[in-house]
Protein backbone atom coordinates (compact mmCIF):
# COMPACT_ATOMS: atom_id res chain seq x y z
CA UNK A 1 0.00 0.00 0.00
CA UNK A 2 1.13 3.51 -0.81
CA UNK A 3 -0.23 6.70 0.75
CA UNK A 4 0.21 10.30 -0.37
CA UNK A 5 -0.80 13.73 0.87
CA UNK A 6 -2.29 15.34 -2.25
CA UNK A 7 -3.88 18.80 -2.08
CA UNK A 8 -3.97 18.38 1.72
CA UNK A 9 -6.08 15.24 1.43
CA UNK A 10 -5.17 11.73 2.52
CA UNK A 11 -4.87 9.65 -0.63
CA UNK A 12 -4.40 5.96 -1.34
CA UNK A 13 -2.34 5.17 -4.45
CA UNK A 14 -3.69 2.12 -6.25
CA UNK A 15 -1.63 -0.61 -7.96
CA UNK A 16 -1.97 1.13 -11.33
CA UNK A 17 -1.06 4.53 -9.82
CA UNK A 18 -4.71 5.58 -9.68
CA UNK A 19 -5.42 7.83 -6.71
CA UNK A 20 -8.22 7.19 -4.26
CA UNK A 21 -9.41 9.96 -1.96
CA UNK A 22 -9.73 8.29 1.46
CA UNK A 23 -12.31 10.68 2.92
CA UNK A 24 -14.58 10.38 -0.11
CA UNK A 25 -14.03 6.67 -0.65
CA UNK A 26 -14.73 5.82 3.00
CA UNK A 27 -18.00 7.76 2.98
CA UNK A 28 -16.66 10.19 5.55
CA UNK A 29 -15.46 7.51 7.96
CA UNK A 30 -12.03 9.14 7.63
CA UNK A 31 -11.37 12.84 7.31
CA UNK A 32 -8.99 14.57 4.93
CA UNK A 33 -5.89 14.76 7.16
CA UNK A 34 -3.29 12.11 6.38
CA UNK A 35 -1.85 12.40 9.90
CA UNK A 36 -5.15 11.07 11.28
CA UNK A 37 -4.67 7.86 9.28
CA UNK A 38 -1.76 6.88 11.52
CA UNK A 39 -3.83 7.46 14.67
CA UNK A 40 -6.37 4.92 13.30
CA UNK A 41 -3.97 2.67 11.42
CA UNK A 42 -5.66 -0.69 12.02
CA UNK A 43 -9.04 0.79 11.18
CA UNK A 44 -7.61 2.20 7.93
CA UNK A 45 -6.25 -1.21 6.97
CA UNK A 46 -9.72 -2.65 7.45
CA UNK A 47 -11.39 -0.24 5.00
CA UNK A 48 -8.83 0.27 2.23
CA UNK A 49 -9.76 -2.87 0.30
CA UNK A 50 -13.21 -1.46 -0.42
CA UNK A 51 -12.19 2.07 -1.38
CA UNK A 52 -13.27 2.91 -4.97
CA UNK A 53 -11.06 4.74 -7.44
CA UNK A 54 -12.15 8.38 -7.31
CA UNK A 55 -9.41 10.32 -9.02
CA UNK A 56 -6.95 10.48 -11.92
CA UNK A 57 -3.66 8.69 -12.28
CA UNK A 58 -0.74 9.71 -10.11
CA UNK A 59 1.10 11.13 -13.14
CA UNK A 60 -1.69 13.68 -13.60
CA UNK A 61 -1.26 15.22 -10.16
CA UNK A 62 0.53 18.61 -10.27
CA UNK A 63 3.77 18.51 -8.29
CA UNK A 64 2.60 21.56 -6.32
CA UNK A 65 -0.25 19.44 -4.88
CA UNK A 66 2.03 17.05 -3.00
CA UNK A 67 2.66 17.56 0.69
CA UNK A 68 4.64 15.64 3.28
CA UNK A 69 3.11 12.20 3.91
CA UNK A 70 3.53 12.77 7.68
CA UNK A 71 3.25 16.55 8.18
CA UNK A 72 2.29 16.83 11.88
CA UNK A 73 4.06 14.19 13.97
CA UNK A 74 4.02 14.57 17.73
CA UNK A 75 7.63 13.37 17.98
CA UNK A 76 10.53 13.48 15.52
CA UNK A 77 13.58 11.32 16.12
CA UNK A 78 16.76 11.50 14.04
CA UNK A 79 19.62 9.02 14.19
CA UNK A 80 23.18 10.21 13.60
CA UNK A 81 26.20 8.28 12.30
CA UNK A 82 24.06 5.27 11.40
CA UNK A 83 26.18 4.24 8.40
CA UNK A 84 29.79 3.22 8.98
CA UNK A 85 30.99 4.93 5.80
CA UNK A 86 29.41 8.22 6.92
CA UNK A 87 31.05 7.93 10.34
CA UNK A 88 34.37 7.34 8.57
CA UNK A 89 34.05 10.44 6.38
CA UNK A 90 33.27 12.44 9.55
CA UNK A 91 36.41 10.99 11.21
CA UNK A 92 34.27 9.58 14.01
CA UNK A 93 33.97 6.11 15.48
CA UNK A 94 30.99 3.95 14.63
CA UNK A 95 28.67 4.43 17.62
CA UNK A 96 27.86 1.58 19.97
CA UNK A 97 24.61 3.25 21.08
CA UNK A 98 22.04 5.27 19.15
CA UNK A 99 23.05 8.87 18.49
CA UNK A 100 19.70 10.68 18.72
CA UNK A 101 18.63 14.27 18.10
CA UNK A 102 15.47 15.90 16.78
CA UNK A 103 14.29 18.16 14.01
CA UNK A 104 11.52 20.61 14.84
CA UNK A 105 8.20 20.05 13.12
CA UNK A 106 8.30 23.41 11.33
CA UNK A 107 11.25 22.12 9.28
CA UNK A 108 9.07 19.52 7.53
CA UNK A 109 8.11 20.13 3.91
CA UNK A 110 6.75 18.41 0.84
CA UNK A 111 8.67 16.55 -1.88
CA UNK A 112 8.74 19.30 -4.52
CA UNK A 113 9.38 23.02 -4.53
CA UNK A 114 11.92 25.61 -3.47
CA UNK A 115 13.99 25.70 -0.29
CA UNK A 116 15.51 28.95 0.96
CA UNK A 117 19.14 28.73 2.04
CA UNK A 118 19.95 30.55 5.30
CA UNK A 119 23.38 32.13 5.76
CA UNK A 120 26.09 29.56 6.39
CA UNK A 121 27.01 26.18 4.90
CA UNK A 122 24.02 24.01 4.02
CA UNK A 123 24.67 20.32 3.45
CA UNK A 124 22.55 17.48 2.04
CA UNK A 125 21.77 14.13 3.73
CA UNK A 126 19.49 11.62 2.01
CA UNK A 127 17.66 9.46 4.54
CA UNK A 128 14.93 6.90 4.84
CA UNK A 129 12.19 8.00 7.22
CA UNK A 130 9.94 5.54 9.03
CA UNK A 131 6.46 6.54 10.19
CA UNK A 132 4.99 4.79 13.21
CA UNK A 133 1.54 3.29 12.72
CA UNK A 134 1.12 1.39 15.96
CA UNK A 135 2.64 3.08 18.97
CA UNK A 136 4.05 1.35 22.00
CA UNK A 137 6.81 1.05 24.55
CA UNK A 138 9.36 -1.73 25.05
CA UNK A 139 8.78 -2.95 21.49
CA UNK A 140 10.95 -5.96 20.68
CA UNK A 141 13.06 -5.83 17.53
CA UNK A 142 11.47 -9.03 16.21
CA UNK A 143 8.07 -7.31 15.97
CA UNK A 144 9.22 -3.75 15.26
CA UNK A 145 8.15 -3.72 11.60
CA UNK A 146 4.59 -4.46 12.77
CA UNK A 147 4.62 -1.02 14.42
CA UNK A 148 5.78 0.80 11.27
CA UNK A 149 3.09 2.23 8.99
CA UNK A 150 5.57 2.77 6.19
CA UNK A 151 8.71 4.40 4.92
CA UNK A 152 9.50 7.34 2.70
CA UNK A 153 12.55 9.27 1.56
CA UNK A 154 13.68 12.56 3.08
CA UNK A 155 16.49 15.06 3.29
CA UNK A 156 18.00 15.93 6.66
CA UNK A 157 19.33 19.27 5.42
CA UNK A 158 21.93 20.69 7.79
CA UNK A 159 23.42 24.14 8.24
CA UNK A 160 26.84 22.99 9.40
CA UNK A 161 28.13 26.32 10.78
CA UNK A 162 25.39 26.43 13.41
CA UNK A 163 25.32 22.67 13.91
CA UNK A 164 29.00 22.59 14.89
CA UNK A 165 29.22 25.95 16.69
CA UNK A 166 30.13 26.28 20.35
CA UNK A 167 31.31 23.76 22.89
CA UNK A 168 28.10 21.72 22.60
CA UNK A 169 27.00 21.09 18.99
CA UNK A 170 23.58 22.46 18.01
CA UNK A 171 22.40 19.50 15.96
CA UNK A 172 18.68 20.17 16.29
CA UNK A 173 18.85 23.91 15.56
CA UNK A 174 21.22 23.51 12.63
CA UNK A 175 18.87 20.98 11.06
CA UNK A 176 15.55 22.76 11.64
CA UNK A 177 15.38 25.77 9.34
CA UNK A 178 12.13 25.95 7.34
CA UNK A 179 12.16 23.38 4.55
CA UNK A 180 15.05 21.38 6.04
CA UNK A 181 12.97 18.18 6.36
CA UNK A 182 11.32 17.53 2.99
CA UNK A 183 9.66 14.10 2.67
CA UNK A 184 7.74 12.13 0.04
CA UNK A 185 6.29 11.82 -2.49
CA UNK A 186 4.58 8.69 -1.12
CA UNK A 187 4.75 6.50 1.95
CA UNK A 188 5.11 2.79 1.19
CA UNK A 189 4.13 0.10 3.66
CA UNK A 190 6.81 -2.49 4.52
CA UNK A 191 5.06 -5.20 2.50
CA UNK A 192 5.72 -3.19 -0.68
CA UNK A 193 9.38 -4.30 -0.47
CA UNK A 194 10.96 -7.70 -1.02
CA UNK A 195 13.19 -6.86 1.98
CA UNK A 196 12.33 -3.68 3.94
CA UNK A 197 15.76 -3.84 5.56
CA UNK A 198 17.50 -3.43 2.18
CA UNK A 199 16.23 -0.41 0.25
CA UNK A 200 18.37 1.62 -2.16
CA UNK A 201 18.50 5.40 -1.81
CA UNK A 202 20.58 8.31 -3.08
CA UNK A 203 20.64 11.90 -4.26
CA UNK A 204 22.18 14.12 -6.92
CA UNK A 205 22.92 17.81 -7.38
CA UNK A 206 22.43 19.31 -10.83
CA UNK A 207 22.45 15.79 -12.26
CA UNK A 208 25.67 14.72 -10.51
CA UNK A 209 25.25 11.75 -8.14
CA UNK A 210 26.58 12.64 -4.69
CA UNK A 211 25.14 9.89 -2.47
CA UNK A 212 24.24 6.27 -3.15
CA UNK A 213 23.60 3.59 -0.59
CA UNK A 214 21.32 0.95 0.82
CA UNK A 215 19.60 0.69 4.18
CA UNK A 216 21.16 -2.76 4.55
CA UNK A 217 24.33 -0.90 5.56
CA UNK A 218 22.77 0.74 8.61
CA UNK A 219 24.66 0.26 11.86
CA UNK A 220 21.31 0.03 13.63
CA UNK A 221 18.58 -1.25 11.28
CA UNK A 222 15.01 -0.06 11.66
CA UNK A 223 13.90 -2.85 14.04
CA UNK A 224 16.79 -2.10 16.38
CA UNK A 225 16.13 1.66 16.24
CA UNK A 226 12.46 1.14 17.14
CA UNK A 227 13.35 -1.25 19.95
CA UNK A 228 16.00 1.01 21.48
CA UNK A 229 13.96 4.21 21.25
CA UNK A 230 10.88 2.55 22.75
CA UNK A 231 12.89 1.38 25.76
CA UNK A 232 13.26 5.04 26.72
CA UNK A 233 10.05 6.72 25.57
CA UNK A 234 6.73 5.54 24.17
CA UNK A 235 6.51 5.80 20.39
CA UNK A 236 3.27 7.43 19.26
CA UNK A 237 1.23 6.81 16.14
CA UNK A 238 2.42 9.20 13.43
CA UNK A 239 5.88 9.74 14.93
CA UNK A 240 8.67 9.89 12.37
CA UNK A 241 12.25 8.63 12.54
CA UNK A 242 15.03 9.92 10.28
CA UNK A 243 17.24 6.83 10.16
CA UNK A 244 20.62 8.26 9.13
CA UNK A 245 22.56 9.00 5.96
CA UNK A 246 25.21 7.10 3.96
CA UNK A 247 28.54 8.63 2.91
CA UNK A 248 28.81 11.41 0.36
CA UNK A 249 27.78 14.52 2.26
CA UNK A 250 29.40 17.84 1.43
CA UNK A 251 31.28 18.39 4.67
CA UNK A 252 33.07 15.06 4.24
CA UNK A 253 34.50 15.97 0.82
CA UNK A 254 37.88 17.44 -0.03
CA UNK A 255 37.40 20.23 -0.82
CA UNK A 256 34.19 20.59 1.10
CA UNK A 257 31.09 21.38 -0.93
CA UNK A 258 27.78 22.91 0.10
CA UNK A 259 24.47 23.73 -1.56
CA UNK A 260 24.32 26.96 -3.58
CA UNK A 261 21.46 29.12 -4.88
CA UNK A 262 20.19 27.70 -8.16
CA UNK A 263 21.19 24.10 -7.36
CA UNK A 264 18.62 21.37 -8.04
CA UNK A 265 18.63 18.64 -5.40
CA UNK A 266 17.04 15.36 -6.50
CA UNK A 267 16.48 12.72 -3.81
CA UNK A 268 15.29 9.18 -4.55
CA UNK A 269 14.47 5.91 -2.88
CA UNK A 270 13.49 2.53 -4.28
CA UNK A 271 9.74 1.93 -4.09
CA UNK A 272 8.97 5.53 -3.10
CA UNK A 273 10.08 7.70 -6.02
CA UNK A 274 12.00 10.94 -6.09
CA UNK A 275 11.85 14.46 -4.69
CA UNK A 276 13.00 17.58 -6.54
CA UNK A 277 13.96 20.84 -4.89
CA UNK A 278 15.49 24.06 -6.16
CA UNK A 279 17.67 26.01 -3.74
CA UNK A 280 17.41 29.78 -3.53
Amino acid sequence: MRLANIANRATLVGPDDQIIDIATGSGGRFGTRIQDCYERWDELLDVIADLPVTGPGLSQVPLTDYGSPAPQPRQIFAIGLNYADHAAEANLAVPEELTVFTKFVTSLAGPYGTITLPPGTVDWEVEMVTVIGRGGQHICAEHAWDHVAGVTVAQDLSERSMQLSGDAPQFSLGKSFPGFGPMGPVLATPDEFEDPNNIALGCSINGEPVQSGTTADMVFPVPEIVARLSRITPLLAGDIIFTGTPAGVGIGRSPQRFLQPGDELVTRMQGVGEMRHRLR
